[in-house]
Parts: structure tokens; C-alpha cells; sequence
């Protein structure tokens, strides 16, 4: 029984499977393939010394100028820094192809000052950010040497971008940015610290508000029933809301996750504010809940100024809503030519599917705009990502470079053989 989190998974065009298997065994294809997993190691060096370059939301500047330098030290002449922070290097195709983005972020979640050095353990790496998402940077960055080492001629050009802000409040800033409108993508490929028998077919959306509560304030005696409280007012609201039942499916949640104000134990609190966190596979569905959210914190804001019969403005509790988070939703289609070439790949590659539905990644900017893109697996194995015990495992991380690179290829279109990616009109 497939659902919105858990799609069913679609049928394989057979025709792009025996034209993604011809483009395997043409030799320099195969090198390219190869050069992944000779580089191996390489690769996962290049890892560990990402990893201990900070790189937390909103200060990704010395990552970025890091990836910056690797881009051009392996052959990318056109590499720039945007107006957002991003690192875009482009690799021209013959002309008159698509063009591709391959992005992978650069951010982590971990504030500065947080210790990033890493420790091994055999084949395993402990260190915040280790996983998500140095490895996919890692993984960029062996596109790239696959791509110029290999001598692959494409008909369409490809954009590699380590991309900013992808991790909470960021927003997926940097992706928004690259698929707003003012240069062409016909095509998208987001890389995150999934293991390569991942395929993420659309975006799990996700609105965010910080919401405050104000008021006069006053001594929780003396003016005991003279003045609204702030936090009264929010506990009502959060009581109202935490009676909502959004849908099962499309899967649909809310949460209240962060909450502070209030002055002292015995100040009838002029302040309170929380953070509240909205999802859904569906646009229409997390509109809906989100509206409910507010009925019910203007609910809970009247309620305690009813309470103590306030009816003067001027002391009355009041509300201000402010967003910090708009991650749009969208699923692409089985027939989406990403995914059929991910898909496709993974067959000729020999790697099993463990994984196809939505999640939260740069993918949801380009999904929104219906340009055809997946977020596809670094390789290897991610474990704890998001805390202080983050490890990975560098089991077969040549994988995930593999199939990326095996399904660029295919779109963008290499030694005689048509882009499969479409031009967007």
C-alpha cells in the first residue's frame, strides 16, 4: 500500500535502461566510473578535511572559498562565488544542450565554536557535520574530477554548486536562488548525505513562524486580574492547537518547538514567544493546517483578555506573526527523466533500492518551480546526523558518485548519445 511518504515506486522505462547500459560501456564513460572508485580514499581524505573547515548556516564563507579553490584546482575555469554565497562552477557542454545543476550544500547545523575535528575508528568517522552533509561536498567534488579526468564530452552544460543555507532557518536559501528565474535549469540533482540506494522523488513542505505575544505586563500581585499575561495567552492558544488533527494522509504535522518570555516568577509576563514548525507532502494541506494555527493562536490571545475582562487597547495581550520558514512541497512524477535516470542507473549499477519517497532538501526549490530534479545519496552511511555523535561509515562511498555521475551523463547527453533532459521553454 503506497501513501505520500511512501509513494509507490515507478516502473523503469525499459528504453532508458538499455540506453543508460550502451552509455556504460562506452570507454570513457567507464573511466569515469572507474576513476570514482580508484579515488576512493582520496575522496573520503578530502572528506575529513571539509568536515574540519566550520561551516555553520549563515557562515559558510570559508567553506565556500575551500570548495571554491578544489573546483578550480580540478579543472573548472568558470568558478564564482553569487550574491547569495554559493559556489557555482560551470563545465560547458558543446552548446545547445540543457543544463544540469549538481548541488550539494555546504552547510551544517552546528553553531561556531562547536569542535569538528575528526576521529577514526577503522573505517568509520566521528565528528559533527561529518555526514551531513560534508559527504555530499565530497561526493560534488569527485563529480568533478570524474567529469574533466575522464575527458567526458557533454552536448549540455553542468552546473556544480556547493549551495548555502539548506539546514534549518536557512531556508534552502541557496537553491531558491539558483532556480529564481534569471538563468536557465532545465534540469537538478541535489546530492545529501543519503546512502546511494536513495531517491528522493519530491519535497516535504515546511512553513515556520515565530510568533509573540505582548502586553503591559505587571507584579503578579498588585496587579493580579488587572493585566493580561503573555504567557496565559499562549498557553490557551497552545492547548487549542495541540487539539488539531491534521491529515494522515498527505501526511501532515505541527510542532511547537521552542518557547521562552516572561521576566520572573512573580511579573505577570509581558512577553512569550515560540517557534512553530508546520509540514506536509501537500501545498494545499499545510496552508490549511497553518490557517487552523492561527485561528487558534487569535483564539488564545481573545481568551485571555476575556478572562480578565480587558477592553481597553491599551493593555489588552496582542499577537505578531513572523516567518522565518518557507520550504514549498511537490512530488515529480515517475515519468520525471532525474528520476528515471537515477533509477535507471541504479540498475546498471547493480544498486539496490532501499529508499524512494519525499524529504526536506535543496530539492524542494527546483521540485516547486517543475523543473525536473531528485536529491540523490552521497554513498556511504550517515548515522546521528543533527547531534554531537554524528558518524559515517565509508562503506562503498564511491557509489553515490557513480550513480550521479552514470545519471548526468544520460541527461545532459556524452559522446553521441541525446540528452535526455528536455530544454525548459
Amino acid at each position: 500500500m503506497s501513501d505520500s511518504l511512501h509513494p509507490e515506486v515507478p516502473a523503469v522505462d525499459e528504453s532508458v535502461v538499455a540506453a543508460m547500459k550502451a552509455l556504460s560501456e562506452n570507454p570513457k564513460v567507464q573511466k569515469g566510473l572507474q576513476i570514482a572508485k580508484e579515488q576512493a580514499a582520496r575522496a573520503m581524505a578530502e572528506q575529513v578535511e571539509l568536515c574540519e573547515v566550520a561551516s555553520p548556516t549563515f557562515h559558510e564563507e570559508t567553506r565556500a572559498k575551500e570548495i571554491a579553490r578544489r573546483m578550480k584546482e580540478y579543472g573548472l575555469t568558470d568558478v564564482t562565488i553569487d550574491g547569495i554565497g554559493n559556489v557555482v562552477g560551470v563545465r560547458k557542454g558543446s552548446g545547445n544542450g540543457p543544463v544540469l545543476v549538481i548541488d550539494a550544500h555546504m552547510d551544517t547545523v552546528f553553531p561556531e565554536g562547536t569542535d569538528v575535528t575528526v576521529r577514526r575508528e577503522g573505517d568509520t568517522y566521528y565528528a559533527p557535520g561529518i555526514g551531513d552533509n560534508t559527504s555530499g561536498c565530497r561526493a560534488l567534488l569527485q563529480l568533478i574530477r570524474c567529469f574533466n579526468e575522464a575527458d567526458i564530452k557533454t552536448e549540455g552544460d553542468i552546473l556544480f554548486v556547493g549551495t548555502v543555507g539548506e539546514e534549518g532557518n536557512g531556508d534552502i536559501r541557496g537553491a531558491k536562488y539558483m532556480v529564481k528565474g534569471d538563468r536557465q535549469v532545465d534540469g537538478y540533482i541535489a546530492i545529501d548525505s543519503f546512502s546511494e540506494g536513495v531517491v528522493v522523488n519530491g519535497g516535504v513542505g515546511c512553513h515556520r513562524w515565530r510568533v509573540a505575544i505582548d502586553g503591559t505586563g505587571g507584579h503578579s500581585f498588585v496587579n493580579f486580574g488587572q493585566v493580561p499575561s503573555a504567557i496565559h495567552a499562549m498557553c490557551h492558544a497552545g492547548h487549542l492547537i495541540d487539539h488539531l488533527t491534521p491529515p494522515a494522509e498527505p501526511y501532515t504535522t505541527f510542532n511547537i518547538g521552542t518557547i521562552k518570555g516572561g521576566t520572573s516568577v512573580n511579573t505577570i509576563a509581558p512577553h512569550c514567544e515560540v517557534d512553530i514548525d508546520i509540514r506536509s507532502i501537500s501545498n494545499d494541506e499545510l496552508l490549511k493546517l497553518e490557517a487552523q494555527i492561527f485561528e487558534a493562536l487569535d483564539a488564545g490571545v481573545a481568551e485571555e483578555n476575556k478572562r480578565w475582562g480587558i477592553t481597553d487597547p491599551e493593555k489588552m495581550v496582542k499577537l505578531t506573526k513572523t516567518q522565518i520558514g518557507d520550504r514549498p512541497a511537490g512530488a515529480r512524477g515517475g515519468d520525471c527523466p532525474v528520476i528515471q535516470c537515477a533509477l535507471s542507473a541504479q540498475k546498471v549499477l547493480g544498486i539496490e533500492l532501499t529508499q524512494y519517497g519525499p524529504s526536506a532538501t535543496d530539492a524542494n526549490a527546483p521540485i516547486s518551480k517543475n523543473i525536473p530534479a531528485a536529491c540523490l545519496g552521497s554513498g556511504g552511511i550517515s548515522e546521528k546526523f543533527h547531534t554531537l555523535d554524528e558518524y559515517f561509515i565509508d562503506k562503498d562511498s564511491y557509489k553515490g558518485p557513480q550513480l550521479i555521475f552514470l545519471a548526468a551523463c544520460m541527461l545532459v547527453g556524452v559522446e553521441g548519445q541525446k540528452a535526455m533532459l528536455p530544454i525548459k521553454k
